[in-house]
């Protein structure tokens, strides 16, 4: 399987050389995160794609000064809904009725399900159900970049109030979640670069049940 090979090729780079990414790449990986699935398809998050350096300077004190912010090419941030509302849950129907040239109320069962069960929960208990969304999003564009040989560190470590305050996400309705700088490795100044990756062995991971 080539994806395993990329996945084996990938490590989460501490030191990258500046080099630009191919923006056909960096519309790749986020495509991989848009195609990603979700709870009922609703994808209650979006991805924020950072070229700019100076925003990128502004990011780096508020993710603990990892270089990675700005020797990277891109920044992708990983934004999930603060909350699901009547309003988002029926432009997502909507959209998929438009789309599947159904007619308008053709999903209004399903409508009313989705309405039932996320818009009575706490915008608390909501924001951790689409923070984890966002994750499986995560988890493809980073898979994405290693098929093409993007090198990409995934960063959990900032301060999410800050960013979203240098970012504005609440006028969006949205919190951060993750970052991914996307960029080139740089082997003579990369500690890990050269370690052998290590993970748990299968048997310690894997429980089978027959």
């Amino acid at each position: 399987m080539e994806l395993l090979k990329a996945l084996q090729w990938r490590y989460a780079a501490k030191k990258m050389n500046g080099n630009a990414v191919a923006q056909s790449n960096v519309d790749a990986i986020v495509e991989a995160a848009r195609l990603a699935p979700t709870s009922a398809g609703i994808q209650p998050f979006e991805v924020i794609v950072i070229s700019n350096k100076e925003l990128r300077e502004k990011m780096l004190p508020i993710a603990n000064n990892q270089k990675q912010i700005v020797d990277s090419s891109h920044v992708l941030v990983f934004a999930a809904w603060d909350n699901y509302t009547e309003d988002r849950i029926n432009r997502y129907i909507d959209h998929v009725e438009a789309e599947r040239n159904m007619p308008a109320g053709a999903m209004n069962d399903f409508r009313n399900m989705l309405l039932n069960n996320f818009t009575k929960r706490p915008a608390e208990a909501n924001f951790v159900h689409t923070a984890r969304q966002a994750y499986i999003g995560f988890g493809m564009a980073i898979a994405a970049a290693a098929e093409l040989k993007v090198d990409a560190t995934p960063m959990e470590g900032f301060n999410n109030v800050q960013l979203d305050e240098l970012l504005e996400l609440d006028k969006k309705g949205l919190k951060s979640v993750t970052i991914l700088p996307l960029g080139q490795r740089d082997p003579a100044g990369d500690w890990l670069v050269n370690l052998k990756k290590v993970r748990k062995p299968k048997e310690e991971f894997v429980t089978e049940l027959n």
